[in-house]
């Protein structure tokens, strides 16, 4: 299934096999001006359900603001939680953010805090709204997991989703990542446009991660049959197996160093900022960084022609 929104035409096209999968919403206050070639593309693998969801949101926040997330479920009922996320999360972004800057507009007027930031180059930090962003993000990820605990009828002890959510607003781009999804930046240099991953795959394999674990007294381990893959299982039980070491839900392990933290980067845009692709391992475990950079820089269009037929994956495309 796909979606496509694009200056050009004006309109939303659906692929043939559309549903529900992924959201294009744009906000009341975008001018026309401010509308960019976009897109959301998903399509179904060999491996059963589609446990993927995406959202694009222009007008986020602010008028040339924008929001996008990719979401890859897991688990029995991995495509549940990948929509429920995807379905309330940007809305709990913008509550956290409006809430912790109340409080930070408060607190701007101490002057000790004022004398702090003296003698500080500007150019060399991210802008102050980063520090606010970069709490709501970790906030609004903590209450969203609470939110799916919470659930009646939705047993979340084995299934979750991982989350990448990047978030425009005027120069600034804040990258949330929670798991194995990815964000990757088409800039444009001296041999053309060439990609820069802005995220780190959080997985079990990253000594950081399998320290806190193990901290945790969760197991890391391999199975035979996939040697390079790293998995977290629980102290003394071979399940579930989880191969990232961050996630919303898998509440098995939540007490077995799997957290809900995201990691949360941050980039000024320049002129050469050509554009962000957000992808699930599914578009990534059978291509390179490069590979969806090159294609997406030479076509416009709903990645039909980056996608086979192996295994669930969606792509967020936003030009900006």
């Amino acid at each position: 299934m796909g979606i496509c929104r694009s200056v050009e035409s004006r309109e939303i096209h659906d692929a043939e096999d559309c549903n529900e999968n992924v959201i294009f919403f744009q906000g009341n206050k975008v001018s026309n001006e401010a509308l960019v070639l976009c897109s959301l593309y998903s399509k179904q693998g060999s491996k059963g359900l589609n446990q993927d969801s995406a959202i694009l949101h222009q007008g986020y926040g602010v008028e040339d603001g924008a929001l996008c997330g990719v979401f890859d479920g897991h688990g029995k009922n991995g495509h549940v939680v990948s929509k429920l996320v995807c379905n309330h999360l940007p809305s709990l972004l913008l509550t956290q953010k409006s809430s912790l800057s109340k409080i930070n507009a408060a607190v701007a007027d101490d002057d000790s805090l004022q004398n702090h930031m003296e003698g500080i180059d500007d150019e060399s930090i991210p802008s102050k709204s980063f520090h606010i962003w970069k709490k709501a993000c970790i906030s609004a990820f903590k209450v969203m997991d609470k939110e799916i605990k919470l659930q009646e009828n939705l047993d979340c002890s084995c299934s979750g989703t991982t989350a990448v959510v990047a978030i425009r607003q005027g120069e600034d781009l804040v990258i949330a990542n929670l798991g194995d999804s990815r964000a990757i930046l088409g800039m444009m240099t001296e041999n053309g446009v060439t990609a820069f991953q802005l995220t780190t795959d959080l997985k079990p394999g990253i000594p950081c991660e399998a320290e806190r674990i193990k901290n945790c007294h969760g197991r890391v381990a391999a199975l035979k049959q996939e040697p390079h893959i790293q998995r977290v299982w629980l102290p003394h039980e071979d399940t579930p197996g989880l191969a990232m070491s961050r996630a919303f839900g898998d509440f098995v392990l939540k007490d077995h160093g799997i957290i809900v933290i995201p990691n949360v980067y941050y980039h000024r845009l320049t002129s050469n900022d050509q554009f962000i692709i957000l992808a699930t391992d599914g578009v990534r475990g059978y291509l390179n960084v490069e590979q969806p950079v090159f294609t997406c820089s030479s076509v416009h269009s709903p990645f039909s022609e980056l996608l086979g037929s192996r295994t669930p994956r969606i792509t967020c495309f936003f030009p900006f």
